[in-house]
């Protein structure tokens, strides 16, 4: 590898590792929808894609797009995108590194235009952590951001809409984010996120399908009281009908191959150490690829939330936030992906993604393909989470073959538009 090849990835590190420090908390990356620390972001995204040619603008949801023009004025689209918002104390490259990537695959082309035309989108918001709702960003730009959604409140009582507004933005203006009707493909490049890829020694995956996932909140309601006057038969303690739920949710998921389920958050009302705990939202998080097998899951972790509560006299209510069915990427163009990392020299294999991304609300749209990373330590979600720097350079080279392929081979049905 040249010490060219190496400088590029290591810049394209250094980004990532820059735009982590934009954040809303000091001291680690906290950066949410629309918050202030995406402006800055935004700026040196701007300055870097205006630097090389690119026309930069925000849409009314937030997101950013970056496009270099084809070699006509009606050329066809290629979408590239991922990313830019956080989970609390996250690491540096979760989506960031896929719109990093898109921008330096264009800085590659050196002024080069193509027969298609590249928009490199940066979502401002897929991971569903300040509204309760994963995918706002993408979601505008295929026309599903409604009135119901820019409705919903964070915990400041502050709705999507206002906070568009107080971004700057304006909500009135949302339909003009959608997807240029010359978009005829979306690549999404991202890190694996899991261990899969480096326990086979394997630098990147062409993913093929993206599991189902259902979201929910439940809510344990018992009666607050005081913890040295209670009997315990006489108690309806919240808590202990959520904790035994908590545990057969993870024996129920150890069940089922391929099924996985999670309690990641959950809060106790009073939160006393002297107190009964009277009221307990807890989160729910299934995914699997069989979209009946994860359904079948979710029906059953809710009637064991029942009983679990019923033995206390404790109620207990299911609100769902996600209900997203397991969706196929386009096989056209995984194959012409995969065929891409064979011509760069790179090893390669297929996989399903456990995680939701960008391009699962974009492939019932337009034609959709995924290139993983692999993930040192399959650690992601987390201030460590890294990346090896021949991997990205492996994902550049692979994305500019893919390019290259994609010149002999862009007349991709255009149904999705209909």
């Amino acid at each position: 590898m040249t010490s060219t090849k190496i400088n590029r990835a290591a810049f394209v590190i250094a980004r990532c590792r820059e735009i982590a420090g934009f954040t809303e908390v000091s001291g680690e990356t906290t950066r949410f929808f629309l918050t202030q620390s995406m402006h800055a972001v935004h700026a040196l995204l701007r300055r870097w894609s205006e630097g090389i040619g690119m026309t930069v603008h925000v849409d009314a949801a937030g997101n950013l797009r970056a496009f270099w023009p084809g070699s006509s004025p009606k050329s066809p689209r290629l979408i590239i995108g991922s990313h830019l918002d956080t989970v609390p104390n996250a690491g540096a490259f979760d989506g960031t590194l896929g719109v990093v990537l898109g921008i330096s695959i264009v800085e590659q082309l050196r002024g080069k235009h193509l027969p298609f035309a590249i928009e490199v989108i940066g979502f401002s918001e897929e991971e569903g952590v300040r509204f309760n709702k994963p995918f706002l960003g993408s979601l505008a730009v295929v026309g599903k951001l409604d009135a119901e959604i820019l409705a919903l409140k964070d915990c400041d009582s502050i709705s999507v809409s206002e906070a568009i507004r107080a971004f700057g933005l304006d909500p009135a203006q949302i339909p003009e984010a959608i997807l240029s009707e010359e978009a005829f493909a979306y690549l999404e490049l991202h890190i694996e996120q899991g261990p899969v890829l480096e326990s086979e020694e394997t630098p990147l995956a062409v993913v093929e399908a993206l599991v189902g996932q259902t979201r929910m909140q439940l809510t344990f309601s018992g009666q607050t009281n005081h913890a040295g006057t209670t009997p315990m038969h006489l108690r309806h303690d919240a808590l202990a009908a959520a904790a035994e739920w908590v545990v057969s949710v993870e024996q129920y998921a150890g069940s089922y191959n391929g099924l996985v389920a999670t309690v990641g958050k959950i809060e106790v009302s009073p939160s006393a150490g002297n107190v009964i705990a009277g009221h307990v939202p807890a989160s729910l998080d299934v995914r699997h690829a069989n979209d009946e097998i994860r359904k079948l899951a979710v029906a059953t972790l809710q009637q064991s939330a029942e009983q679990a509560a019923a033995k206390r006299g404790v109620r207990v209510t299911a609100f769902s936030q996600l209900d997203q069915s397991a969706v196929p990427l386009d096989l056209r163009l995984a194959a012409i992906l995969q065929e891409a990392a064979t011509r760069a020299g790179i090893t390669s294999r297929r996989m399903v993604s456990g995680a939701g991304h960008d391009a699962m609300i974009l492939a019932p749209y337009v034609p959709s393909a995924m290139l993983f990373l692999r993930s040192p330590g399959g650690l992601s979600h987390h201030p460590d989470e890294t990346v090896l720097s021949t991997d990205v350079e492996a994902a550049l080279a692979t994305a500019m073959e893919f390019l290259e392929l994609l010149r002999g081979d862009i007349a991709i049905p255009k149904e999705h538009h209909a």
